[in-house]
């Protein structure tokens, strides 16, 4: 071996990090920003008109403890009126990614680690949004990652690899749904094939948004906002872009008198999970919950939308070991920089919410809220 091939190998050897946690000592976390929780009467009917599937990337219970702890013992999340348990291991292995977390949830089926939206042997599963579609309603989805993450990928894409970023971008060019809001316009014109997907979307029909300034004056149609060229800001930075990008998206579909489906997902938390970064976690899932807030909020007012929140798996390994609610101090350790295989929890709002208790498959989900959508 020459000097060239050592000094390779030996870079390669002290930059490996493997799948444990990255830093496995105590983190301490105090909320500089608690917020009022306020308690949210849920509707008495029955009709189901809407639904509402918020994701929390990466979120457990520990998260969702922690974050609880944090600010002062009070979160939106605990408007749910029903809660659950998820399994959410995959075909092909126990401890999921969000490619085949996500893809259960959005179709029903089991499928391989990576795969988006698609069977273990790569053919295309029909998801909420196109159920949403096939009944006259309209379907959209917002997140603070980019479009061609697994995720939002599993409910509009087809593909058997979610590392295939550009072909999945490609797919929503021909996704059908009628709002979308999120990161990645990187990949929508910066392509190897030369296509550009935006220019295909406006053919089909679709106002392209480049800012939320342009979004937030858009009153009536479909639309694709995609500002920023790979994941939107940080929280500190964006402030209550996901909740207002939500609301933006329920306002427009709910223009169709058929209702919609909706799936909204807190998609950083997962990122910092895996970073074992216990500050920039709690923020974003403090900032999902707010979300939550905001949607069972208007689901409350609308009387007819199902609000469903849970994840597709979760990240970090996340222990709550010591903290003081009145403080709203937290101190943590994670195990891993990777996914655990803890179930992880569904909380459920709104007409139907009775449907998601106790100890379900992931793919449960989706065909609880398919039988749903499709009562008349």
């Amino acid at each position: 071996m020459n000097i060239r091939s050592i000094l390779l190998v030996s870079a390669l050897v002290l930059t490996f990090k493997p799948a444990a946690a990255q830093n496995d000592k105590p983190q301490t976390y105090i909320c500089e920003k608690p917020y009022e929780v306020e308690k949210i009467t849920p509707p008495q009917g029955k009709k189901v008109r809407n639904v509402i599937l918020m994701i929390g990337d990466g979120m457990s219970l520990m998260h969702v403890y922690s974050a609880w702890t944090a600010n002062h013992g009070r979160l939106w999340l605990e408007n749910a009126q029903f809660t659950g348990l998820s399994k959410t291991y995959c075909t092909d292995r126990l401890i999921t990614d969000s490619g085949a977390g996500g893809t259960a949830l959005a179709t029903g089926h089991k499928t391989r680690y990576h795969a988006v939206g698609v069977d273990p042997d790569g053919k295309p599963l029909t998801t909420l949004c196109d159920v949403a579609k096939s009944l006259g309603k309209d379907a959209g989805i917002a997140v603070t990652c980019r479009l061609w993450d697994a995720t939002p990928a599993d409910f509009c894409c087809h593909n058997s690899d979610r590392d295939n970023e550009q072909e999945i971008t490609a797919d929503y060019a021909d996704c059908g749904i009628d709002y979308a809001f999120g990161g990645g316009a990187k990949y929508f014109t910066k392509r190897k094939d030369g296509r550009d997907i935006f220019e295909e979307l406006r053919q089909n029909g679709y106002h392209i948004s480049r800012s939320w300034e342009d979004l937030s004056a858009w009153k009536k149609g479909k639309v694709f906002a995609v500002p920023y060229e790979v994941d939107t800001p940080l929280p500190d930075e964006r402030g209550d872009l996901l909740a207002r990008a939500a609301l933006k998206g329920i306002s427009l579909m709910n223009q169709n008198a058929n209702g919609f489906f909706m799936m909204i997902e807190g998609s950083q938390l997962d990122d910092y999970g895996h970073f074992n970064q216990l500050d920039m976690l709690m923020k974003e899932t403090l900032d999902f919950d707010r979300t939550v807030g905001e949607v069972m909020k208007w689901a409350a007012q609308d009387g007819e939308t199902l609000v469903v929140v849970t994840a597709d798996h979760e990240t970090g390994g996340l222990t709550l070991i010591d903290g003081d609610k009145e403080e709203g101090k937290i101190t943590c350790r994670f195990s891993t920089g990777s996914h655990s295989g803890v179930m992880v929890p569904v909380y459920a709002f709104g007409p139907g919410s009775e449907n998601f208790t106790g100890i379900m498959e992931n793919t449960d989900i989706f065909w609880k809220i398919k039988s749903l959508m499709e009562r008349r």
